[in-house]
């Protein structure tokens, strides 16, 4: 029996985060019975609990921000540490680098009670513009502390794993690439709701753009709507974010004045999946402006739902779409002639590159898939 130790997402049931969601669907779809996962969630409850036929462990969150959720990650170690059973073979999973540099002495405690440490460094969390400087220098500093005290990187996009090697060279002992995941089922979202909701936030039925993403720039808002707003397209665009009156959004709507376009909808978040799933069905196309991170999972989505994705030409985005969808540039500024020369596109042009994409999540990044990877790796 292998004792697989998920540590560091907020926990499942699932209801928000490409990390929950990743334990949530590799726990429900657990196929090896010789795995047993177990599941470190943040609740104050502390108490154990079934789930996906997963054991998981509520542990307290010490403090509010960035320290109690690195105190919370080795408060979590140190329960394992404790309580593991040293008759089975163990893997701590430990997701994403914000347990910093107390990771040094925990990788040293797990590996004399014979442990197996993989880490996901995630994304390129350092280059986010919401860090300034100093901050910058801390989170790169997390990360190398992650990575260099394991005995596997995994990471969920080819140019982070290049990243990594390039980066830590031989500080690291091993990487691997093992993706993110996402299904291609259709949406069972009824036409009636669906054009309810579309009443309720003013969009034209008559086609629209969508944007689905967090509402911070590193994530291209200003351009994509720059450029929207160029295009003369006479479809709307639809920008489903937590957007928030902050400081971005007024610096935004200073440079852009979108309030004076009337394409331009805001139109706040959308939780409930299936509705989510059937606009992005129904959607034109989808703009993806992401550039910082790994493996996206509102691209898997919209490949696997959208027939055309106008995507920022970046490595992270070109490995996933590939062929499947259509590349701007943000130095030439050129998204606007791509929305109209999209828009002159047949219907079978615009179904084969539906196909192209959907192509591409059957094959590398649908969730069957990515669990047989991960159970491999682990049962190694």
């Amino acid at each position: 029996m292998i004792d697989v130790y998920l540590v560091a997402s907020k926990g499942i049931p699932a209801k928000y985060g490409g990390f929950e969601t990743f334990v949530e669907e590799l726990t429900k779809g657990k196929k090896n019975d010789n795995i047993k996962y177990h599941v470190s969630c943040m609740n104050n409850d502390e108490k154990h609990f079934e789930y996906n036929n997963a054991d998981c462990f509520n542990v307290k969150i010490p403090l509010k921000g960035s320290i109690g959720r690195i105190l919370h990650v080795s408060r979590v170690l140190k329960q394992i540490e404790k309580t593991y059973n040293p008759y089975n073979d163990n893997i701590v999973y430990i997701l994403g680098c914000r347990i910093g540099s107390l990771m040094h002495n925990h990788y040293k405690r797990l590996k004399k009670r014979g442990f197996k440490v993989f880490v996901n460094p995630d994304g390129l969390e350092w280059k986010r513009d919401k860090w300034n400087f100093l901050e910058k220098k801390i989170l790169k500093y997390y990360e190398k502390c992650l990575v260099i005290n394991s005995d596997l990187v995994i990471c969920d996009s080819k140019n982070i794993e290049k990243y990594i090697m390039k980066t830590y060279d031989s500080k690291i002992k091993e990487t691997k690439y093992i993706a993110y995941g996402s299904y291609l089922d259709k949406s069972t979202c009824t036409f009636e709701k669906y054009n309810n909701w579309l009443m309720q936030k003013n969009i034209s039925s008559d086609g629209f753009y969508l944007i689905v993403g967090r509402f911070v720039p590193e994530n291209n808002y200003e351009i994509m709507i720059t450029e929207f707003m160029k295009s003369n397209t006479t479809k709307d665009l639809v920008i489903i974010t937590n957007v928030e009156r902050n400081k971005f959004y007024k610096s935004l709507l200073e440079k852009t004045h979108f309030d004076k376009d009337s394409r331009i909808k805001f139109v706040g978040t959308v939780y409930e999946q299936d509705l989510l799933k059937k606009i992005r069905e129904e959607a034109y196309g989808y703009l993806h402006g992401h550039e910082v991170g790994g493996t996206n999972p509102s691209l898997l989505e919209a490949l696997g739902s959208t027939k055309l994705n106008l995507l920022l030409e970046v490595g992270f985005n070109k490995e996933v779409g590939e062929d499947g969808a259509l590349y701007w540039n943000k130095e030439v500024n050129n998204l606007a002639s791509l929305i109209e020369k999209v828009e002159s596109l047949s219907g079978n042009e615009i179904d084969f590159l539906g196909v192209k994409a959907k192509q591409r999540i059957s094959k590398m990044f649908s969730w069957n898939f990515i669990i047989d990877e991960y159970e491999n790796i682990f049962m190694r």
